[in-house]
């Protein structure tokens, strides 16, 4: 299972993203350009102490995302506020990648044409989105939870 953050601008969002993937496992994609600048110190320093259990993929752009290798398998999961399926009701497969948009402009359209499902997550009235990073770690919990990954986490402790 793998998360993927097209493009992020907040730095504090990606620490929170990789703490999130280490935690559960998961390889984190990080599609560049990010809204700040993205140097080994500061995804260093963005890992906390993290860094050794997490597992990152830098990628220069979105088509360097697209075409490499991990894409060949399994779905790319769009996860945005106006999702055709909703969260719960959606069916996740072990090799998919579940995609955020950007914190300050979500999902570009070279995105939603790329991605085989684009999922939503309930919210209450009048409620517009999450953080891009608690949407991330309750899509990914559910995913992983349906695909029995979190059974294997307790497992291996």
């Amino acid at each position: 299972m793998r998360l993927a953050l097209y493009q992020p601008d907040i730095p504090q969002n990606l620490g929170a993203a990789i703490r999130v993937c280490a935690c559960l496992g998961a390889v984190l994609d990080v599609i560049e350009p990010c809204g700040f600048p993205l140097t080994d110190k500061s995804l260093k320093r963005a890992a906390l102490d993290y860094g050794a259990q997490a597992r990152i993929e830098r990628h220069a752009s979105f088509r360097a995302f697209l075409a490499h290798p991990a894409r060949a398998e399994g779905r790319l999961v769009l996860i945005e506020t106006d999702g055709a399926a909703r969260l719960d009701r959606f069916s996740f497969a072990r090799d998919d990648t579940l995609i955020l948009g950007r914190e300050s402009a979500g999902a570009p359209l070279e995105v939603h044409q790329a991605a085989d499902a684009r999922v939503r997550i309930a919210m209450a009235a009048g409620a517009r989105s999450l953080n891009v990073v608690t949407a991330g770690a309750l899509a990914l919990y559910e995913a992983m939870r349906q695909t029995g990954a979190i059974d294997d986490l307790e497992a291996e402790r």
